[in-house]
Formats: structure tokens, sequence, C-alpha cells
């Protein structure tokens, strides 16, 4: 078996870690899920392999199969509240007042279930776009709007609650 290059091994990681509860930190059921995304994405693993420089495209692809299996696996789950928030749906979605619009919808929907996980995806590349240079200030706002979210959720979550917050 040929070794595996370092991105398939940090998106083997990143599934096990997304699906721990479902793997029970099983790298070899980590693998078949990662495996499962890798087929429905195989038109893009063809061009990743003819352009090498497309591999941001197939990684953001990878991460939003990703999210919309974890969103299926956890609407199946009655018990469990899941919201996910695409952070780069539009321009101004990344913004602190419309972020905090957002999380609040979120946590609202949130608030009946005693375990709950909440998904943003895509906050690094709204805040900081792909093909630009990372300046001081996008990585300021990059952490700011982290913390930002982190802050809202544990002040605004219900007490005695277990909420999962996942960045992707």
């Amino acid at each position: 078996m040929p070794p595996r290059s370092r991105a398939e091994l940090r998106r083997l990681h990143f599934i096990n870690a997304l699906f721990a509860h479902a793997t029970g930190q099983d790298l070899y059921l980590a693998e078949q899920i990662k495996a499962a995304i890798a087929l429905s994405l195989s038109d893009l693993e063809e061009q990743l392999a003819a352009d090498p420089g497309s591999a941001e495209k197939y990684d953001a692809a990878f991460n939003a199969a990703a999210a919309e299996l974890l969103a299926r696996l956890f609407t199946r789950q009655p018990r469990h509240g899941f919201f996910h928030w695409d952070a780069s749906l539009t321009l101004a979605a990344a913004t602190p007042l419309f972020t905090r619009a957002e999380i609040m919808t979120g946590l609202r929907q949130l608030a009946p279930f005693r375990d709950a996980t909440l998904l943003v995806t895509n906050l690094r590349p709204a805040l900081i776009p792909p093909g630009r240079r990372a300046t001081p200030r996008r990585m300021r706002d990059y952490e700011e709007a982290l913390g930002f979210i982190r802050d809202l959720a544990a002040a605004r979550s219900v007490r005695g609650s277990n909420l999962q917050l996942l960045f992707l």
C-alpha cells in the first residue's frame, strides 16, 4: 500500500473527529466514511489528478459533502438538535451583525434539545478569501469572529445543555 499524502491524512483525521460519535474513534470506520465521500466526488478527484492546483476546490467540495452527511445523520436522531450555518452564503454573512443574527437563530432552534450540534462552515474563506493574502487585519477579524461565536454560544445556550460547536 503506497504511503498516504498529507491531504489524505488530514481528511481522514477530519472525518474521524467529525464523526467520532458514530465511529468511536475507529480509523477503519472513518476511512470507510472518507472513501464514501470521495466516491461521491470522483469527478473532482479526476480533475485533481489532472490539475493539482485545484486542491482547494476539492477540499471545499469534500468539506461540503461531509457537512451534508453530518446534517443527514443528525436529522435522524430526534433527540439531538442540529443547526448548520454556512458563512459564505452572502458577502455580508460573516460580518458581526449577520453572524450574531445567524448564530442566535441557530441557538433558538437548538434550545429545546439537551444535546445539540452547531456547525459553522466556511467562516475562514468568508473572512480570508482564497487567493488573497492573509493580512494581519483579516487574521484578526477571523480570530475575533471565532471568539465572538464561542462567547455568544456560551452565553445564550440553555443552561445544562450539551452544545457542540464545530467549525469547518
